[in-house]
């Protein structure tokens, strides 16, 4: 599995503790330093089945400071893919990849359901 977070992100570092604590492993990747292409993007979503809004940080300040919020609405869905492929300060983290699954920010109730524990 491939985990994707920021390591200061206080939400991403009970993510880690909480797969920790379950014995998952899982290969780490800091989305500051390393941000996701535009071809992972287009996987993991098409592979989430979830509406594109859920993969944008909103309430980060590059996000605010864009003012995506109102020009969001306006972008075609591959204008909004190669934004977030442009900064992964863009990206809601944590994100967990995994064979036939991807979850888009921490909820330990859907992260366990999947992981079936």
């Amino acid at each position: 599995m491939l985990f994707l977070c920021y390591p200061k992100c206080s939400t991403c570092q009970r993510a880690q503790r909480w797969l920790d604590g379950h014995g998952i492993s899982y290969d780490l990747r800091d989305i500051k330093l390393e941000r996701p292409t535009l071809d992972e993007l287009k996987t993991w979503y098409a592979k989430s089945g979830l509406p594109l809004k859920r993969f944008f940080n909103t309430s980060g300040l590059i996000y605010k400071n864009m003012q995506l919020k109102e020009r969001l609405p306006e972008m075609v869905e591959g204008e909004q893919l190669m934004l977030l492929s442009s900064d992964g300060m863009l990206v809601k983290r944590p994100i967990l990849i995994g064979d036939g699954f991807v979850l888009v920010g921490f909820k330990e109730s859907e992260w366990a359901a999947e992981l079936g524990i």
